[in-house]
């Protein structure tokens, strides 16, 4: 009776998982074929409050990709390279990949472009090769010198809005982050000093009392913020550390509910973040993040956010954030692998 009984559970759970897969499958599926009707003729995908978008754009090009889709082949492949090409034409002499004219910070819109530069380098051909290489290069750049700009003792190694900001925050920094350790990844120079002082910006932001990690030192965790803080360690080989599992008990003890304020930052940084952890953390996590999004999808493919500034980022930042979160394990874009 006992065998029995553990089969069906056995049988059982077996069926969930499948069905929990097609679920992501069929949405992911969707949700491409929305973003892909989304792009504007000029090759950028639009901010709702900001209009056209490098990171926006930049977002939605990673989402294709994380998806499974290149530049220049099947029927994505076209809207990829046009992506690509836009945000290539919105550089600016500095080296700066600006967001919206009405950006909350540039530096946001240029640390997410960056990562997208590093994800697609390796993807593109002839003559955008060498100008996504140039212009990477160059972005690259800006980001390591924007860090070396003189900071106060508690912000240095980190980021905030501006190239010359003279303090930083956990949201900002974690995209510069991203960025470098992708651009790294692929050759580019990034000493690795600057991603030393970066880890350790991160490490003094962890909250002692109840795990998680806060927007600058002194500031209380939430989930969404944990989730950024274990993507932005993880991510530069600090696997399952003191800091990153504390910030994994949080997110566990306290699941991401669509009332977070910053729910689609939350559903991409907390999956990330948890897929990286692993272990039974992350299948303890798994359908719970994943379920959390998909009931939330509209039946035409898109997801829209509700609640303050994201509201103001669109359905387009939404889906492109969901579906880098539903993609993780398809394990199609470098900086997300284990």
């Amino acid at each position: 009776m006992v065998a029995t009984s553990a089969l069906a559970v056995s049988i059982c759970g077996r069926c969930c998982a499948d069905e929990l897969e097609q679920r992501i499958d069929d949405s992911v599926n969707r949700a491409v074929q929305w973003l892909a009707t989304d792009q504007l003729p000029s090759g950028a995908w639009r901010a709702d409050n900001y209009g056209e978008s490098t990171a926006a754009t930049s977002l939605a090009i990673m989402a294709l990709m994380a998806a499974g889709h290149v530049p220049d082949e099947g029927p994505y492949g076209r809207h990829l390279t046009k992506g690509v090409a836009w945000v290539l034409s919105e550089q600016q002499a500095n080296g700066l990949l600006v967001g919206a004219k009405r950006s909350h910070g540039p530096m946001y819109s240029h640390g997410i472009a960056t990562l997208m530069l590093a994800e697609v380098s390796g993807m593109v051909s002839g003559a955008q090769a060498d100008r996504c290489q140039k212009g990477l290069e160059r972005a690259t750049k800006l980001i390591v010198d924007a860090q070396n700009h003189p900071k106060g003792r508690q912000h240095d190694g980190g980021w905030r809005y501006q190239p010359t900001s003279g303090d930083a925050d956990l949201s900002v920094t974690a995209w510069q982050l991203l960025a470098l350790r992708a651009a790294k990844d692929i050759g580019c120079d990034v000493p690795s000093q600057n991603i030393d002082r970066a880890i350790a910006y991160i490490k003094r932001l962890r909250v002692e009392r109840g795990g998680g990690f806060g927007y600058m030192a002194g500031h209380g965790a939430t989930v969404t913020r944990s989730g950024t803080g274990i993507v932005a360690l993880e991510v530069c080989g600090e696997h399952r550390t003191p800091e990153t599992m504390a910030a994994a008990s949080l997110i566990l003890s306290r699941p991401l509910t669509k009332q977070e304020h910053y729910f689609y930052y939350g559903v991409y940084y907390c999956t990330v973040g948890m897929y990286k952890v692993g272990g039974d953390e992350w299948k303890q996590a798994r359908p719970v993040l994943y379920e959390s999004v998909l009931d939330l999808q509209h039946p035409a493919g898109f997801w829209q956010p509700l609640h303050g500034s994201e509201r103001g980022a669109g359905n387009t930042y939404a889906t492109a954030m969901s579906l880098l979160a539903l993609c993780i394990e398809y394990g199609y874009l470098p900086i997300y692998q284990r």
